[in-house]
């Protein structure tokens, strides 16, 4: 799963720099539990990720696709596991922050800060490998 905040005003996003590789951005995500449909794991990884619950923000959409994307080379080994993966496949959900007081708190393993953006200037910023799910999600916003 894949979180899109947006803010009050619906003119930007949440964008969170990741802890392993900094000036890289990118929304929160993450996988499935077993049992787990993707919008109780989308809750679950705004919060863990970012500690944002129901109080901070409302689910308003899900992507109607599921969205996939292939690791560069050099990542494949690394990440392929046991299932010998190549990438990953996605749901994106969109969710609206109740005002624009809303802070959220990076985990620090994952993310160590974060900052309001526009779609574009994200879609900029996120790794290379990950930009066509980003360009087709945030590019309808």
């Amino acid at each position: 799963m894949v979180i899109v905040v947006r803010s009050p005003d619906l003119t930007q996003v949440m964008a969170f720099e990741r802890a392993d590789a900094p000036g890289n951005w990118q929304l929160p995500q993450g996988g499935l539990k077993a049992g787990e449909s993707p919008i109780e794991g989308a809750w679950r990884e705004l919060l863990e990720e970012t500690g944002l619950g129901d109080a901070h923000v409302i689910e308003r959409a899900e992507f109607p696709e599921w969205l996939a994307y292939e690791w560069p080379d050099e990542l494949k080994g690394i990440k392929a596991g046991v299932a010998n993966r190549i990438g990953q496949v996605q749901r994106w959900f969109l969710f609206d922050a109740v005002s624009a007081d809303v802070v959220p708190t990076p985990d620090g393993s994952e993310f160590i800060n974060w900052k309001w953006v526009t779609p574009a200037w994200l879609i900029g910023h996120v790794m290379e490998w990950r930009r066509p799910p980003y360009e087709r999600v945030l590019g309808t916003l």
